[in-house]
């Protein structure tokens, strides 16, 4: 099965069906699949941009995975042209995913239960959104009316739950001016306090050039701005410590994903042993960066079985918390960020 990827997608959407695995390595080996010790959430896991997967079968292997929450961001100079049409896309997914997995609970495959947590809704009842034009859509967002008019449709949406991604992307793909993005910046974090809404943050350093901090440029917006009340997600943090220090201090949650499990990640597994327990978050960031043993996967959002599993392990490992407690803050937090 080394062919793998030259498979269609619903081919290779069936693939994860044949042996009855939920996981398959690059090279369609079964993955054994780390039960979750409290319901997960993924609080940003794209459903927009797969190649190789479809969105219906991503939820329903998500929901499958123990994921009980998911938090979708959509970026309306980028993902969306048409709001009504997007939203009607969305509803149909999630209905068609419930169709799949009343299919493959006639054959035995059902999420798993969490008898401690009575009334937990299923996945498909917890899908939401957050919407907000990325770093690269800076300059659309700020000379396009039609772009904040497609915000503000999203954020009315009663799916939307949040302000994002938004941020500043000074990496090797961004080409956007600084002074956009900063300012597109600036105007969403005002949107997110009108709106009583919190935001997930996208930052990106540059590669090479240690005085261009992303980082240090959005603290400063955000002192100067302020926090928005209802709080702000650090989402796929990447770095270490010292990075991630003054975020907390300003009360900002950080969202880990795949990149904290990669052989070379230690500075930011040491940057998850330091974080305080009531701001931990699991993301996805799907499709991109697949935690190991998947990793060369196009990530999905069941993936954040793994990285839930490692974050847990991080910490038990570090003697800062059991993985039963690392579970439930997880779980916790994503919710009390999200009002949910």
């Amino acid at each position: 099965m080394s062919g793998r990827h030259s498979l269609s997608s619903s081919q290779l959407d069936a693939l994860t069906w044949e042996d009855g695995s939920l996981f398959h390595d690059v090279r369609g080996r079964a993955v054994e699949f780390p039960a979750p010790l409290a319901p997960l959430a993924d609080t940003h896991g794209h459903l927009t941009v797969f190649r190789e997967h479809q969105a219906a079968n991503v939820l329903a292997r998500a929901a499958l995975a123990g994921v009980r929450l998911l938090v979708v961001p959509v970026d309306p100079a980028d993902d969306v042209r048409d709001v009504p049409r997007f939203l009607d896309w969305f509803e149909s997914k999630v209905d068609e995913a419930r169709g799949l997995l009343d299919r493959y609970a006639s054959i035995g495959l059902v999420p798993p239960e969490f008898p401690d947590r009575p009334g937990l809704p299923p996945l498909l009842d917890n899908v939401w959104i957050v919407a907000g034009v990325h770093p690269y859509g800076a300059v659309d967002y700020l000379g396009d009316l039609s772009v904040g008019e497609r915000l503000s449709l999203l954020l009315d949406s009663p799916r939307c739950v949040g302000v994002g991604e938004i941020g500043v992307d000074l990496g090797p793909y961004s080409d956007v001016p600084l002074d956009a993005q900063e300012c597109a910046l600036r105007d969403q974090l005002r949107v997110a306090r009108e709106r009583d809404l919190p935001v997930e943050l996208h930052v990106r350093d540059a590669r090479d050039d240690e005085a261009a901090s992303a980082h240090a440029l959005v603290e400063r917006v955000l002192r100067e701005e302020g926090v928005p009340r209802r709080g702000c997600d650090l989402h796929c943090f990447t770095q270490g410590p010292e990075v991630m220090a003054p975020f907390v201090e300003l009360g900002s949650h950080v969202a880990f994903g795949g990149a904290e499990t990669f052989r070379s990640s230690d500075d930011v597994r040491q940057a998850a042993v330091e974080c305080p327990e009531r701001l931990i978050l699991s993301e996805t960031d799907s499709p991109y960066m697949a935690p190991v043993p998947l990793r060369g996967e196009e990530c999905e959002e069941a993936m954040v079985a793994f990285s839930a599993a490692s974050l847990a392990q991080v910490r038990e490992d570090a003697g800062i918390a059991s993985r039963q407690r690392t579970y439930d803050a997880l779980w916790d937090n994503a919710r009390a960020l999200f009002s949910l």
